[in-house]
């Protein structure tokens, strides 16, 4: 018999950006994978997943960074479900909508971030509870970013992505993202690197207020800033333009880029500057607040996205 479902079932997940405070290439492995050691934070930006009960499994994109996307059975939501389906011996049964308002290979984790709030959302709507290393293990299989987006709080990263632990007490800071609009691929970063390793960072047990922050950071790095450069001359323009920004403490690419950011004291209006941002960027600005925690469901600041 067909089942009847209702609108009012509908579960929703943010799906954070994650953005790298620093990033060291510390090693690489024989097989070829590289060590990090990297500071991750999770400001407002967010794409959107809702799940609501069905007789099969669909997904729908929609957003402003919707085209291009596809809706197959490749796409990372799909098969963070089709995953969790299989772990919790659950039929894979959900209509999900992913609202993409991140802008697609941007060094923010957006792919992964939708993965992590797909395991999120499912396991509500299921009702299943995987024990936690299952859990780690299972988002670590769908991508080297997912375990950390997964509880989407500050953490440091290490090792391929798999190593956790706590980040350092964060105090209260305002942050600006800008992306140029320029899609930068991931592998051909790490290829054009030539630079050698960077020993990890070390790191305090807290920041007393994000000028310190700031100041600390600025003695690290993301060593795939300059290669990223080179292949994506407008991350230049970005930084350069962040930096232009009045009250900026920091400003420094996120990941693999293009997407940037600057760091402000929280009584800096982002949200205003992220407007100003030029035209066609990607821009958010928000405040961060002082143990990093963000809201599944925010009242949204400037959000620009590409035209």
């Amino acid at each position: 018999m067909t089942q009847v479902f209702h609108e009012q079932a509908s579960l929703h997940e943010q799906a954070p950006a994650k953005v790298n405070l620093y990033l060291h290439v510390t090693a690489r492995r024989p097989d070829g994978y590289h060590l990090l050691d990297s500071l991750a934070v999770f400001p407002g930006a967010a794409d959107r997943i809702t799940a609501r009960p069905a007789n099969n499994l669909s997904l729908t994109i929609e957003g402003p960074h919707a085209t291009g996307l596809d809706a197959g059975s490749s796409n990372l939501v799909l098969r963070a479900a089709q995953a969790l389906a299989s772990a919790a011996d659950h039929p894979p049964a959900a209509a999900l909508t992913l609202e993409k308002h991140l802008p697609i290979a941007s060094g923010i984790g957006g792919g992964s971030a939708d993965a992590a709030a797909t395991l999120r959302v499912l396991s509500r709507l299921w009702n299943v509870t995987l024990p936690p290393a299952t859990l780690a293990t299972l988002a670590q299989s769908l991508g080297a970013d997912v375990p950390v987006c997964l509880h989407a709080r500050p953490t440091r990263m290490q090792g391929i992505g798999e190593h956790l632990s706590p980040a350092p007490g964060l105090p209260a800071y305002a942050m600006l993202l800008v992306n140029p609009g320029i899609p930068v691929s991931t592998p051909e970063v790490f290829r054009a690197r030539t630079a050698p390793f960077t020993p990890e960072a070390h790191l305090p047990s807290a920041w007393p207020d994000a000028a310190a922050m700031a100041k600390h950071l600025a003695t690290l790095a993301n060593d795939l800033e300059l290669p990223a450069m080179a292949l994506c001359p407008a991350i230049a323009e970005a930084l350069a333009w962040l930096r232009a920004q009045p009250g900026c403490l920091l400003a420094r690419m996120s990941g693999s880029g293009a997407t940037c950011f600057a760091l402000f004291p929280p009584t800096a209006p982002a949200a205003v500057l992220a407007a100003t941002a030029p035209t066609p960027w990607w821009s958010w600005g928000g405040m961060c607040p002082p143990d990093g925690a963000w809201s599944r469901t925010p009242a949204a600041p400037h959000v620009a996205p590409t035209t």
